[in-house]
């Protein structure tokens, strides 16, 4: 089995902020860089150009270059205070725009915490339901134009394998899975190739990652550093360099029969062109190992 190599706009963001490159621009790295394939972040078009215009934009310079948009990735919360019809609604659009960059899946969050007058001891399964309901309305919408929709391991509030896999086998779609992120997990302090052995079947998408990890129990060892659920100290860097399983993950990965992409995902503070090389030759290399 032979997966193709994406990369995550994201991990372009140090010269997407300095305003040096934009979105439009790093698709010409990228292809350079050698990968088969580019996805991104929430859209971030120039002050005259409307989301979808940018997002025909950057199909035709996909098309250009030959380097498929293989996803797109937004911010949502199913449990704003806007409630949850606008935030499906607001969710569904954002559909249009990946239809139009012509993807086949793209990811969406699930939620960011529980809301303040839903604390109790009820917690996680009083909002589940809402969750799920959520999920399960977009991808609905985002089949009828061709995309399979996906929540991540990702932000603290949803990150843990076992409530990812209640709303994945909650909304009980074929439409709707996994953005499987090997390194998230450590920001909920959970054994890497444990959880994903446990949601690999749910994966339509795969992101690689490190992270330096640190004990909690030890002094802030400074600036780059945040702090995971349970109080240990995490810096991203390049895949390869930290103390994320990559090869144990990916080979569990391999054995689920997985066949879609794997993304390199930089968010480590060593100058990101040399991050997003460094990691995909480490990834190429680890996966020719397997």
């Amino acid at each position: 089995m032979k997966w193709k190599i994406g990369v995550s706009s994201y991990s372009f963001q140090q010269l997407i902020d300095s305003g040096e490159e934009t979105q439009l621009s790093i698709m010409k790295i990228a292809a350079e860089m050698g990968f088969d394939g580019i996805e991104f972040t929430d859209l971030i078009p120039p002050a005259d150009v409307s989301e979808s215009s940018y997002a025909e934009m950057i199909r035709s310079e996909s098309e250009r270059l030959s380097l498929p948009v293989i996803s797109y990735t937004i911010s949502a919360n199913l449990l704003s205070d806007k409630g949850l019809d606008a935030e499906v609604e607001r969710v569904c659009r954002k559909v249009d725009v990946a239809a139009i960059l012509g993807v086949k899946c793209m990811r969406h969050d699930a939620a960011w915490s529980m809301p303040a007058d839903k604390k109790s001891y009820a917690g996680f399964e009083q909002i589940l339901p809402t969750l799920i309901e959520g999920c399960r309305r977009i991808t609905e919408y985002a089949a009828s134009k061709g995309i399979e929709t996906m929540i991540e391991n990702h932000g603290l509030f949803c990150q843990d394998s076992d409530r990812v896999e209640r709303i994945i086998t909650g909304v009980g779609s074929p439409n709707f899975g996994l953005l499987l992120d090997i390194g998230n997990f450590s920001c909920v302090d959970e054994d890497n190739f444990k959880a994903v052995g446990k949601v690999v079947q749910y994966a339509k998408h795969v992101h690689a990652k490190d992270f330096h990890i640190k004990s909690g129990n030890g002094v802030n060892p400074g600036k780059g550093f945040f702090k995971s659920r349970g109080g240990n100290y995490l810096r991203g860097t390049i895949i390869g360099h930290g103390d994320v399983p990559v090869a144990q993950c990916l080979s569990i990965i391999k054995g689920s029969g997985y066949d879609g992409y794997v993304s390199v995902e930089f968010e480590g503070m060593e100058k990101c062109l040399d991050g997003i090389a460094i990691g995909a030759e480490n990834l190429r290399n680890i996966i020719a190992a397997l």
